[in-house]
């Protein structure tokens, strides 16, 4: 017996049951993965309220998952039987305790990488990865502003970007979150309840401006991230957890020092095997090296994500979060 997280509609948590399922043999170019933890993150719930639409209901949520190969399907030659694998991306589904997928989208994990830090890794981290090295390259003397410093996401771009050499300007909404960005290599926490936002950057990069803006929050920050940065600087918009951006008349981008905007993705960054593999190597490369680690800090069983779902919206959550199947 199976079990998952499906829904039959959107709406709140209460719309995620917690059903038998059978996930199937694998087919052509598919394994059977048993997962050992799934990953928590902001688009399951972009994906249970509709905001991004699931390609069909009823569906099982979830875009990230980590565990052991139990079958491999006809022409799989790459994984084996007892392989630990790790993913992030689509199809959704990884809020079950076994699932099949195509094989192409895994990646083995390293010896030093458990499946529980695989799953709390794969989707934030890659995201951390396209957000330093792919939308802006981020360098040595750089300046970056990143929202949510204390999120998932957060505490990894602070890493990665302080171990770049770059300056690292984070929001966040507490003492204590600001305390753990801080301790995560962010050099200037901003509580934004209490603060100036822009004029804070303003003084901390001596009337400058930052050289990129990574905003995951959307709606409530989209013009101070805009002001915050410097003539041609990067405004990287990947996330709306406060709602979508409203209509943007581009003069303003030339109006504010002809600045760049890009909304990328993960799906897009990885769509291809080799940049999957690219992204997933650089990860596991600055993990290796201790410049980046990432603590779990929340662990729910996969049986409760609803109310795993409930203290990630209503930011309750630090860092990182995992769901373990029951």
């Amino acid at each position: 017996m199976t079990m998952a997280i499906r829904m039959y509609e959107t709406g709140g948590p209460e719309v995620l049951r917690w059903e038998e399922i059978d996930p199937g043999r694998p087919g052509p170019g598919e394994v059977l993965i048993r997962h050992e933890a799934v990953g928590l993150n902001f688009i399951d719930v972009y994906h249970r309220t509709g905001l991004y639409p699931l390609p069909s209901l009823p569906a099982t949520p979830g875009l990230e998952g980590a565990g052991v190969i139990e079958e491999v399907g006809p022409g799989v030659s790459r994984l084996r039987v007892g392989d630990r694998v790790a993913y992030a991306g689509l199809p959704p589904g990884a809020y079950a305790q076994a699932r099949t997928i195509a094989a192409h989208r895994l990646v083995r994990l390293p010896d030093g990488i458990s499946t529980r830090q695989g799953a709390a890794i794969m989707l934030q981290g890659m995201t951390a990865r396209y957000l330093l090295r792919g939308c802006y390259r981020v360098r040595r003397g750089d300046t970056i502003l990143i929202h949510a410093a204390a999120g998932g996401v957060g505490l990894i771009v602070c890493q990665w970007a302080h171990y770049l050499g770059a300056t690292v300007i984070g929001t966040v909404g507490s003492p204590e979150k600001a305390e753990l960005a801080r301790r995560n290599g962010c050099d200037h926490p901003i509580e934004y309840r209490h603060e100036d936002l822009v004029a804070r950057v303003r003084e901390i990069t001596g009337g400058r401006g930052v050289d990129v803006v990574y905003d995951s929050v959307g709606r409530d920050t989209f013009d101070k991230s805009l002001d915050c940065l410097r003539p041609m600087g990067m405004m990287v918009s990947f996330g709306q957890s406060s709602g979508p951006v409203p209509p943007l008349d581009l003069a303003m981008l030339a109006a504010r020092g002809s600045l760049f905007i890009t909304r990328p993705s993960l799906m897009t960054y990885t769509a291809e095997r080799k940049d999957l593999l690219a992204h997933a190597r650089d990860l596991f490369n600055v993990i290796a090296k201790g410049a980046v680690q990432v603590e779990i800090r929340q662990t729910y069983p996969l049986s409760e994500a609803a109310r795993a779902h409930e203290d990630l919206e209503s930011r309750r959550t630090r860092g990182t979060s995992i769901l373990i199947p029951d």
